[in-house]
C-alpha cells in the first residue's frame, strides 16, 4: 500500500509543512479513534480538484470496526460523498442524521476538517459502527466528551501538539489508563485502569476531586519524580508531553494532552501506563550488556597476556624457524585481541570493522621484518559486522596482509617502497574484500589447492568453512591479488 508521502507527491499540491502536520496528526490519531470508538480515514484533496485520496486509516481498539476492508490509496470523486465536499468548502464539522448501511451494518459518518495555518488541508472521516452502540457508561461518556473536544481542536488547527507522540514504543494508550482533568488540574474522572495505576503507587481512596500534582508529590519520593516544573506542567495538564514517575517498586509513564475549546483551556487528558515490567527488563538488558562488554575486556586482556608470553618465548628461542612461528602466533593472537577490545567498547554485539582493519594494517606494517617501508591503505568500507564474523575475518586479514608484506617485499631493493591496498565493498548482502600489493607477485608454480603453507591453510579454512565465502588468489596488476567474497547479513 502507498505511504502518505507517496500519495501526497503523486496526487496533491500539499507542501512539506502540510505533510509534516498530517504525519504528526496520524502519529496521535489512535487516541481519537479509541476515544470515539470509530474508524478514521484521512482524505487528501486531489491537485486537480477532481476528488479525494485516502491517505491514512486507523481502526479503534475500543470498539468494533466499521471498515472491514482497507481503503488506503482509494479515490472518491467530487459529488459522490457530499459530506467531504462540504467539510472542505466550509471548514466545519459535518454530520448526517441518518446512518449509512454497509454490509448490513449501520454506520454513522462524520467529517472533520483538518486545519493548518488557517486553511483546510485534509479531512478525517469518522465512521462509527452503530451495532456496537449501547447505553453509554460513565467511562464511555468521558471518552466521547474528550473525543469531541479533540475533534474541535483539529478543526480549529490546535491539534496535533508538538512534542511526545503516541507512536513511541512506551507511550501510553487510551486503554492503559485514562484521567480527565479540569482547568485547575483536579481529577474529573479516572478510568478503572487509571485508578489502579495510582493505587499501585500507594493511593488508598479515589482519584475524583484530587489535585493530581499534589497527590503525586505525596506518593512519589523526590528522587523518583521529575523536576517540579515538569511535574506541574505534565500532571497539571498544562503541557503536552510525557514524564515518568514511580516508587522503588512501580514505574508509570504519564502523558498529558491539554484540551481547548474556543481558544480557552478546558482541562486535559492524561494517559497513564504502568511500565514497571518494561523498566525491569531494561535494567536486566543493561546489566547483561555491561557483563558482556566486561567479558570481552577480560578476554582481550588474557589474549594480550598470551601474546606477551609467546613474544617472550620467541626472544629466548635460538632456532629461527621456531622464532618465526612464535612471532606469527603473536600476530594471530593480537588480531583476535583487537576484535575483543573493540567489542568491549561497543554498545551492541557488532563492531565497526573499518577501525579493526585500519589497526590490523598498521600492526602488520609496523612489525614486518622486511627492509622495505610498506604502507597499508584501506579503500571502501566494511561497515558493521557481527562479532561471530569479525573475529575470523580479522584473522584472515592479518594472514593475508602478513603474506603480502613478507613475500611481496622480502628481497626487494632497499630504495623501494611498498603499498598494499585493502578494498571493501558491500553489495546486496555480501561483502567483497580485495587485498592487492605491488610487490614481486606469486611464484610461477603457485597452486592454492596444493599449497602447504600454514597461513594460507588458515585463510582458506576460515573463509570457506567459518565464513561460508569464496577465496581466490592470483596475480594482480603489479603484484598479488587476494579476493574473498563473503555472505554478510
Amino acid at each position: 500500500m502507498p505511504s502518505l508521502s507517496e500519495l501526497v507527491r503523486a496526487h496533491t499540491d500539499l507542501v512539506e509543512d502540510d505533510v509534516t502536520w498530517l504525519q504528526l496528526l496520524m502519529a496521535d490519531w489512535q487516541i481519537l479513534a479509541d476515544l470515539s470508538f470509530a474508524d478514521l480515514v484521512l482524505w487528501l484533496p486531489d491537485r486537480e480538484g477532481k476528488g479525494y485520496w485516502a491517505g491514512g486509516q486507523m481502526r479503534p481498539t475500543t470498539g468494533p470496526t466499521a471498515l472491514v476492508d482497507d481503503v488506503l490509496g482509494t479515490f472518491i470523486p467530487v459529488g459522490r460523498r457530499r459530506m467531504l465536499d462540504t467539510a472542505f468548502e466550509t471548514g466545519r464539522l459535518v454530520r448526517e442524521g441518518d446512518p449509512e448501511w454497509r454490509d448490513d451494518v449501520p454506520v454513522r459518518v462524520e467529517v472533520i476538517p483538518v486545519r493548518r495555518a488557517g486553511r483546510v488541508i485534509a479531512t478525517i472521516a469518522r465512521n462509527t459502527n452503530l451495532l456496537g452502540v449501547r447505553t453509554p457508561s460513565r467511562l464511555e461518556l468521558s471518552y466521547l466528551q474528550t473525543a469531541a473536544e479533540l475533534t474541535q481542536m483539529i478543526a480549529s488547527g490546535w491539534f496535533p501538539l508538538p512534542g511526545q507522540r503516541s507512536d513511541h514504543a512506551d507511550s501510553p494508550r487510551v486503554g492503559d489508563g485514562f484521567v480527565r482533568l479540569d482547568p485547575a488540574g483536579r481529577v474529573v474522572y479516572a478510568s478503572p485502569n487509571g485508578l489502579s495505576a495510582y493505587r499501585r503507587l500507594g493511593l488508598q481512596g479515589d482519584l475524583a476531586g484530587v489535585v493530581l500534582t499534589d497527590l503525586t508529590r505525596d506518593l512519589v519520593p523526590a528522587r523518583r519524580r521529575p523536576d517540579e516544573e515538569t511535574l506541574s506542567a505534565v500532571l497539571g495538564g498544562r503541557d503536552g508531553r510525557a514524564t515518568e514517575v514511580g516508587t522503588e517498586e512501580v514505574t508509570l509513564i504519564v502523558r498529558s494532552i491539554p484540551l481547548r475549546l474556543q481558544g480557552d483551556r478546558s482541562g486535559a487528558l492524561l494517559l497513564i501506563r504502568d511500565v514497571t515490567e518494561l523498566r525491569r527488563r531494561d535494567r536486566e538488558l543493561v546489566t547483561k550488556d555491561v557483563t558482556i562488554r566486561e567479558i570481552h575486556h577480560r578476554v582481550k586482556n588474557n589474549l594480550q597476556t598470551v601474546a606477551a608470553l609467546l613474544r617472550l618465548q620467541a626472544r629466548r628461542t635460538q632456532a629461527e624457524d621456531a622464532k618465526s612461528a612464535l612471532e606469527e602466533a603473536v600476530r594471530r593472537v593480537g588480531s583476535i585481541a583487537i576484535v575483543h577490545e573493540t567489542l568491549s567498547q561497543a554498545v551492541e554485539e557488532s563492531v565497526d570493522f573499518d577501525d579493526i582493519a585500519d589497526r590490523l594494517g598498521a600492526m602488520v606494517a609496523d612489525v614486518s621484518g622486511v627492509e622495505v617501508p610498506v604502507r597499508v591503505v584501506r579503500e571502501g568500507s566494511f561497515g558493521k559486522l557481527p562479532s561471530e564474523a569479525a573475529t575470523p575475518l580479522a584473522m584472515v586479514l592479518t594472514e593475508v596482509l602478513q603474506n603480502a608484506v613478507e613475500h611481496g617485499y622480502a628481497d626487494a631493493p632497499e630504495a623501494t617502497t611498498g603499498r598494499v591496498v585493502v578494498t571493501a565493498r558491500r553489495i546486496v548482502g555480501r561483502l567483497h574484500v580485495v587485498v592487492e600489493d605491488d610487490g614481486r607477485g606469486l611464484p610461477d608454480d603457485f597452486d592454492l589447492d596444493g599449497s602447504t603453507q600454514l597461513g594460507l591453510s588458515i585463510v582458506r579454512t576460515l573463509v570457506e568453512s567459518e565464513l561460508g565465502g569464496v577465496l581466490d588468489i592470483g596475480p594482480g596488476s603489479h603484484g598479488t591479488r587476494v579476493q574473498a567474497d563473503l555472505p554478510i547479513d
